[in-house]
């Protein structure tokens, strides 16, 4: 934790200094946003964002003045984002109305996930909000080779990487013209990644078997369990882990049987504050793994060894990192497991 509060100091440090050499953004800019062509005659000076992975990619680029509302929280905001947070009005903690983001005359809605804003929004679809002349970007992570139709958290057809959060960093930026920020905050999260994985030494995590728990509707029942392209599998896969799960949904419902047959050493669980699903709480997880007749005898159960993770760390976001790091973390902590 000291070193992610110290590596995130220094990169708050090199946001206010601009850099020289970067290019300002020549208006009007257009940008090729999911499948949508996005024009931007000027910096927009009102953002609604929906989701927190998105508010928080926002705060870390030093935009919090231009953010006139939120929606869609899961946990805290990140620790050195409190302060300025605290002044942004919330419309909601899961999913706004389209009259509540309307109101807060945005020139810009910036959404996490299409399901929010895209062809079927819960929120409301890129078109009615153009048509109010109101621009609308998608974070690439949830678009690209990814499906969204039918419901549900998507089929993600190829494996997430870091880069297409990089590149909504990266566009960000440009249509706000403070490249300079997004380059140093790119070249920070990079950074700490390498880190991570260096401080994994020899085969500790080669090819171990690991399974993300999200949530589950019912405990005892079916649970949401990280796909084999998903954010969690691009977290286990830097690592050198493998992801027990090979389904292309990015949260497939999985039985507990099924699970227990592949053995995971790792399991990792999701903590949140959120508490719509019944298995959102950790401690609820980890009773029903070492009480079930099935799930304790997983050899992770036998072992403990279970490494609990923030929620918004299993999101695409710049959180992944956060992910990386504590996962890493905990696999150095168990010694050899296998």
């Amino acid at each position: 934790m000291r070193h992610f509060l110290t590596s995130i100091t220094l990169a708050c440090g090199f946001l206010v200094a601009a850099a020289p050499g970067h290019a300002a953004t020549a208006y009007p800019l257009s940008i090729n946003n999911c499948g949508q062509q996005v024009t931007f005659t000027k910096a927009p000076s009102r953002i609604v964002s929906i989701g927190q992975g998105m508010t928080e990619i926002l705060l870390s680029l030093g935009l919090a003045d231009k953010i006139a509302g939120t929606a869609v929280w899961v946990g805290p905001v990140l620790p050195q984002y409190a302060e300025a947070n605290s002044h942004i009005k919330r419309l909601a903690d899961n999913d706004p109305s389209f009259e509540s983001v309307v109101g807060q005359q945005p020139d810009l809605v910036a959404a996490e996930f299409e399901w929010h804003v895209g062809p079927q929004g819960s929120v409301g679809r890129r078109e009615q909000f153009s048509d109010l002349g109101i621009n609308s970007y998608i974070s690439p992570a949830d678009c690209v080779a990814k499906v969204n139709a039918g419901g549900g958290d998507g089929v993600r057809r190829e494996m997430f990487t870091m880069d297409l959060i990089y590149q909504e960093i990266s566009q960000l930026s440009d249509i706000f013209d403070i490249k300079e920020r997004g380059d140093a905050l790119i070249a920070d999260l990079r950074k700490r990644e390498a880190t991570a994985v260096a401080s994994i030494e020899g085969p500790s995590a080669r090819n171990l078997p690991v399974v993300f728990w999200y949530s589950s509707k019912d405990v005892r029942g079916d649970a949401f369990i990280a796909g084999k392209n998903s954010a969690p599998a691009y977290i286990m896969k830097t690592l050198d882990a493998r992801n027990v799960v090979t389904t292309e949904e990015e949260w497939p419902l999985v039985g507990w049987e099924t699970i227990a047959e592949a053995n995971p050493a790792v399991i990792v669980i999701a903590t949140m504050d959120r508490r719509r699903y019944a298995a959102d709480d950790p401690k609820v997880k980890l009773d029903f793994l070492e009480s079930d007749p099935v799930t304790s005898q997983m050899d992770a159960v036998k072992n403990k060894r279970f490494v609990l993770m923030d929620a918004q760390s299993m999101n695409p976001t710049i959180r992944t990192i956060d992910g990386i790091e504590v996962l890493a973390k905990g696999i150095k902590s168990f010694g050899p497991t296998q």
